[in-house]
């Protein structure tokens, strides 16, 4: 019995000393009742209680990472104190550490930890929007443009970390955006001409269902060619339609700028596995993207599968392959026609 107290009261000391004054009582909801109010806390302080919840962060607890927070708070007069990032995220601190990036920009300043998100539940233009905090996509799309054709639309269909950091599994990930003007809610993160379809606009439209019904009508969890091709040329979805972007799976943070990421055949490399793999990202209530795979190949349809993603060399519309082979026939008749004509007609020229 001596020995179990004694364990009991090492366990008290231990806790004691991981939730100072009498914080152990705080949960993560006491904290937003405060702080999901911008009346109260101001924006800056503001936290998304539907976004933060979904974050690995909210698992952890407001106290892991704000541990000197009582449940006096902010009676107390004690400044809440902030976790180092590297405390927990040390290997990816010391690969961020190499880059150039590390003595202009902190962990802080590119995600907020409050809606941290997992690579596969963001999408590439949210990827560009924090490089866009520093970079102005005009101005990189003019530095860009001294080297590469069609700087604009490059910048728009890739992430910034798909050619400057070491990041891995390429694949093309499709969003739906909208054709033309877009409701004031949407995103125009998508670049120029195109908004990404924000979730409350999708579930609009979807009514009871799931948005992933508007495309996945079967329900079997799998978007064929043949829904994609419905869901392109539905009347329903006019103002709807597919942006393809190439984003890596794998994500580093070695920003940097790699010497193969000049070589065009990096992206525009015919008949690339990777390429051929696609995911359909639909945005979701709290701020992330589920993912939802894509019938192997169908991605390559430039006309039915991503209308707004072509990659020369790999996509591949089997309806502009046989209009090209008609033309190129069409081209042949003459000459053709003309030289078997003359070679029938031959002896009579010769007489």
């Amino acid at each position: 019995m001596g020995l179990h107290l004694q364990h009991l009261f090492t366990g008290f000391v231990a806790l004691a000393l991981v939730l100072p004054g009498g914080a152990a009582a705080l949960e993560n909801g006491d904290c937003l009742i405060c702080h999901s109010e911008a009346a109260t806390v101001g924006i800056e302080r503001l936290i998304d209680p539907v976004r933060f919840d979904h974050t690995a962060h909210s698992e952890l607890g407001c106290l892991a990472c704000h541990e000197t927070v009582t449940d006096q708070h902010p009676d107390d007069g004690i400044a809440p104190s902030k976790a180092v990032c590297r405390t927990c995220h040390e290997d990816m601190d010391a690969e961020y550490q190499r880059s150039e990036h590390a003595a202009n920009a902190a962990c802080g300043d590119c995600h907020n930890p409050h809606a941290v998100l997992s690579t596969s539940e963001v999408s590439g233009s949210d990827m560009n929007r924090q490089c866009g905090a520093c970079h102005a996509p005009d101005i990189m799309a003019d530095a860009h443009g001294v080297w590469l054709p069609q700087a604009g639309l490059h910048l728009e269909m890739l992430p910034c970390i798909s050619c400057h950091s070491g990041s891995e599994n390429y694949a093309i990930v499709l969003y739906v955006t909208y054709r033309g003007a877009a409701p004031d809610s949407a995103s125009d993160d998508a670049g120029p001409g195109a908004a990404l379809a924000g979730f409350e606009e999708l579930q609009a439209l979807a009514g009871e269902r799931n948005i992933a019904a508007l495309i996945d009508t079967d329900g079997d969890g799998l978007a064929t060619l043949e829904e994609l091709i419905r869901f392109n040329t539905s009347p329903y979805y006019r103002n709807l339609r597919l942006k393809g972007m190439l984003t890596p799976e794998v994500v580093t943070h070695d920003l940097q700028i790699l010497d193969n990421r000049w070589d065009c055949t990096f992206c525009h490399a015919s008949g690339s596995g990777a390429m051929q793999s696609s995911t359909l990202a639909l945005p979701q209530k709290d701020g992330s993207y589920l993912r939802l795979p894509v019938e192997q190949g169908a991605v390559l349809d430039a006309l039915y599968g991503t209308p707004d993603f072509y990659m020369m060399g790999a996509t591949r519309s089997m309806a502009m392959n046989i209009v090209g082979l008609v033309i190129l026939s069409g081209g042949l008749v003459m000459p053709v026609g003309h030289g078997l004509l003359r070679w029938l007609t031959r002896s009579n020229r010769h007489s």
